[in-house]
């Protein structure tokens, strides 16, 4: 059951509001809404996970224990069925407990038939995130995830990607000296966030894991709506990987960042005063799940509704600026009313 009640509905949303408003670099419509990660009540969600090939035996179990988390919590914590997560690992045979699970190698071949097959599967609007767990390297100006057989670059997933045109995209990619390669990926309406800043960056990052642990239980929901961004995640990920080197006593050799305004330039704060983070805001992990208890079949329309609305809002306070005053405040008080309605008929139902 939706936990916050319609008043606390409002006072969350009411709160929001606060923080300084920003204009969303990317293409917006006349009436300032934006196509990308507008969750319908249909929307389906895939995940592909491609973990590369380990340098050493403690690399390659690090990488099966992060490949294990992910797989798990995406099934378990954001309920994606089997058949909506690909996992593509090592040489599809080298992967210890997760053989029931792997759908095929890391080899750039099954990486390209994997993404084909989901492009025939995928109809419009869906979004498909990928999570690239493993090494990564940068040298003399080309990016490379170190997989099974020829190394992928990033100009070969960013022409993967191009069947994805009508798709939400999402890629986390966790590698060391991810900046180059993730670059390559970035275009409107796709949240890139990337594990380093530089191809100096070139030891394992430690942040992949700590991406993991944000989407864990959702414990990075810092707004406490029951749903997971990928700026929360990314967020909560920075914050404990800059606490994780400090208590070691470190200088950081990793500076996470992401983009989503297409411009390829990231942002190590998105959404405190940068353009980015804007998109990653309303682009959430999670599919609409009504709560378990409940068993009215209008249940996932209206938690659709909803998640509709708070993502209006978002959108709406991100561009305040762009409005008379009197204007802004008759939508938001409109959108407001409608939450709380829907709010109040949601928990209402069996």
């Amino acid at each position: 059951m939706i936990a916050r009640s319609v008043i606390g509905r409002l006072v969350f949303a009411l709160s929001v509001f606060s923080s300084a408003a920003l204009v969303m670099a990317q293409d917006v419509a006349t009436d300032g809404e934006t196509p990308w990660f507008s969750q319908a009540v249909d929307t389906e969600k895939f995940a592909v996970i491609i973990t590369g090939a380990a340098a050493t035996p403690e690399s390659r179990e690090q990488f099966r224990s992060w490949t294990a988390d992910l797989y798990r919590s995406l099934r378990d914590d954001y309920g994606y069925p089997d058949s909506h997560t690909t996992l593509l690992m090592d040489d599809g045979n080298n992967v210890g407990e997760l053989a029931p699970l792997v759908d095929g190698s890391s080899e750039l071949e099954d990486i390209r038939s994997a993404l084909d097959q989901l492009g025939q599967q995928m109809a419009q609007g869906d979004q498909l995130t990928l999570f690239l767990i493993g090494h990564g390297s940068s040298r003399f100006g080309e990016a490379k995830f170190n997989n099974v057989g020829p190394d992928m670059t990033g100009s070969d997933l960013a022409q993967m990607l191009e069947a994805f045109e009508g798709q939400d995209i999402v890629v986390v990619n966790t590698t060391s000296a991810s900046f180059e390669f993730s670059r390559e990926l970035a275009a409107n309406g796709r949240v890139i966030v990337s594990a380093t800043r530089s191809a100096a960056e070139r030891y394992d990052p430690v942040f992949g894991g700590f991406f993991i642990e944000a989407m864990q239980g959702r414990q990075a929901d810092l707004d406490r709506n029951g749903r997971l961004s990928i700026l929360e995640a990314f967020n909560f990920a920075s914050s404990q990987t800059a606490e994780w080197y400090s208590e070691q006593g470190r200088l950081p050799t990793e500076n996470a960042v992401l983009d989503d305004t297409g411009d390829g330039l990231f942002s190590r704060e998105p959404g405190r005063n940068e353009s980015d983070g804007l998109l990653a805001e309303i682009a959430y992990i999670d599919i609409v799940r009504p709560d378990e208890a409940k068993t009215s079949p209008g249940a996932r329309e209206i938690l659709a509704d909803i998640q509709r609305l708070e993502r209006e809002i978002f959108i709406l306070r991100n561009q305040k600026s762009n409005y008379l005053e009197e204007d802004y405040w008759s939508r938001l008080e409109a959108l407001l009313i409608d939450l709380a309605l829907q709010t109040r008929d949601y928990n209402a139902l069996p």
